[in-house]
């Protein structure tokens, strides 16, 4: 009766949840009777809705929408505003460049291009699949770009593990990575997953299950690193540069450029680093091949080595859908990396009476809106022609979820700042200005990464934003000083299948289990706070002047200050 009754209160514990946490956040507007306390009150209670997700995140983004007018905090046309930015555009225009390519299949070209230049030994395998959706991710989402690779990983795994077998040498049309055949796949997996079913292929050996477990997580935390490299690779990065541009409209620090410069370098360290841990993990501590890149293939190398040359034949030459969408790619990475690179003039100095006008999100967009207008060759002369991509394939792919979520940050983070909120919180935090400035960005840092293990990402680095930039500004550091390595951490959720999407597809095809990705991620989580502290304490200070704060940044005099 009382195992019922427990089941019973659980089946309804959203409900509960959902109602209880207002109730006991309701003393702070009645007893305070504060801007400060009612915005705290919003603040608080999209926290615990964001990481409980007992309301979906888009719609608990919604609340300032209705609460910040009923407080008085924000005019309701004034909330409206903050609800779409810059960064929606720039969203908008990678989003149109990833859904060709995923539409014509050049991540798969992409893919199996930077596997075959690395070779079949188990060892540089993992790192060629690894440095193939690290890449792809730069550009995409680290969901698509997991989605995109696995399922080639799979099809390499299982013809590694039957290479042995009596059927070994025969075409198995199981092994087919089609698009058709892909889609099957990813249906079947999230069936799968939804069933708590794990759908490992059978391995031959201990060595075989230990590969698979290093190949398929090193797919989940690649995207992820490889997500932080470019500002548009990943949610966090985008929410956090938009946040700038609103908190900060004078700072022009940050563009894609630079933001490659910094953070190129740790995806580079935190992949070298991690691939090395993953096969030290579950593989061994024979490192030999590191010398050894020849010689005699054994049969699994040589099936591996068949499985992705005739993957990549298959793809035939590059179609002119695949040139134009490279093309654009290639255009698009230029235009922003020479807009305004800092130590020389860009072409946006060509617009001198438009000064700060042009942004990524302009070349972005307008990059974007030819995937609309181009036709691609595939149609007959009595057709009516269509574009590269249509309207139904670009809102498939659109994370509208992400849209309406940073609209609600955007939201919060303005009602932080009229309430009086964020200096209310920059006045409490002022006694962290007596600890070094290396130990607090630490701090923050390592909190961070706690809380992005089991709440999304982007409503992570939502939440901090509005706290940590009061927090630098009480102790008189550089803000990008904080956020910058704060954003970065935020993107490091590696120990649970839960933690974020990419984790979860993987975890589904079954070859990991919670405990191996837990194990893991401990070691990947200290590699990737490592390697951003070795960047913000090094060549990230000349290159934002983090030593210096700046002029942009309020002063706040009354507040005890330290220097980095």
């Amino acid at each position: 009766m009382l195992k019922k009754l427990r089941q019973g209160l659980w089946n309804y514990h959203n409900v509960a949840l959902i109602v209880l946490m207002p109730l006991l956040l309701l003393p702070l507007p009645l007893v305070f009777r504060q801007k400060e306390a009612e915005c705290a009150f919003v603040l608080l209670l999209m926290a615990t809705y964001w990481m409980t997700e007992v309301i979906p995140l888009s719609m608990t983004a919604m609340l300032p929408a209705i609460l910040f007018p009923l407080f008085g905090v924000m005019k309701s046309s004034a909330v409206a505003k903050e609800y779409f930015k810059d960064f929606h555009f720039l969203l908008i225009g990678v989003i149109c460049l990833a859904t060709s390519i995923e539409k014509w299949g050049l991540h798969r070209r992409i893919a199996l291009r930077l596997v075959t230049l690395v070779g079949v030994n188990p060892a540089w395998l993992i790192l060629g699949f690894m440095s193939g959706c690290a890449f792809i991710s730069m550009w995409v989402q680290n969901i698509s770009a997991v989605t995109m690779v696995m399922p080639i990983v799979e099809a390499v795994l299982q013809q590694i593990m039957k290479a042995k077998a009596e059927c070994a040498g025969k075409d198995n049309p199981c092994l087919q990575t089609s698009h058709e055949q892909t889609e099957v796949n990813q249906i079947l997996i999230l069936l799968l997953f939804s069933k708590g079913v794990q759908a490992r292929p059978p391995c031959r050996s201990k060595q075989d299950l230990m590969m698979c477990k290093a190949m398929c997580i090193g797919i989940a935390y690649s995207s992820s690193i490889g997500g932080i490299t470019t500002l548009p690779g990943t949610s966090p990065n985008l929410i956090f540069s938009e946040y700038l541009n609103q908190i900060y409209p004078d700072c022009n620090s940050i563009n894609f450029g630079n933001w490659l410069m910094l953070c190129l370098p740790i995806s580079v360290i935190m992949l070298l680093l991690t691939w090395i841990w993953l096969y030290w993990l579950f593989i061994g501590s024979d490192f030999r091949f590191l010398c050894r890149r020849g010689g005699e293939h054994t049969e699994k190398e040589k099936a591996a080595r068949k499985v992705i040359e005739d993957e990549y034949k298959s793809l035939g030459p590059m179609s002119s859908q695949e040139i134009f969408t490279g093309a654009v790619f290639l255009v698009m990475v230029a235009l922003w990396l020479t807009r305004s690179p800092g130590f020389i003039p860009g072409w946006a100095s060509l617009f001198p009476h438009q000064k700060g006008y042009i942004t990524d999100a302009t070349v972005s967009l307008l990059l974007g809106f030819l995937f609309f207008i181009v036709p691609h060759a595939n149609y007959s002369i009595s057709v009516h022609p269509e574009s590269m991509i249509s309207w139904k394939e670009f809102q498939a792919s659109m994370p509208w979820k992400v849209a309406l979520l940073v609209g609600g940050g955007f939201a919060l983070a303005e009602g932080t700042k009229e309430s009086g909120l964020s200096l209310w919180v920059a006045e409490l935090l002022t006694p962290l200005g007596f600890l070094p400035v290396l130990a607090t960005i630490t701090i923050a840092c390592i909190i961070v990464t706690t809380i992005t293990e089991v709440a999304s990402n982007a409503a992570t680095i939502t939440i901090f934003l509005p706290i940590l930039s009061p927090l630098a500004e009480a102790i008189h550091v550089n803000p990008l000083y904080v956020l910058i390595p704060s954003t970065l951490c935020t993107s490091f959720s590696f120990l649970l299948p839960v933690s974020n999407p990419p984790n979860a597809v993987v975890f589904a095809y079954g070859h990991v289990s919670i405990m191996d990705m837990v194990k893991a991620g401990l070691g990947v989580n200290v590699i990737g706070l490592l390697s951003v502290l070795l960047a913000v304490a090094t060549w990230g200070v000349p290159l934002f002047s983090l030593n210096t704060y700046p002029d942009w940044a309020p002063v706040l005099p009354e507040f005890n200050s330290t220097a980095p």
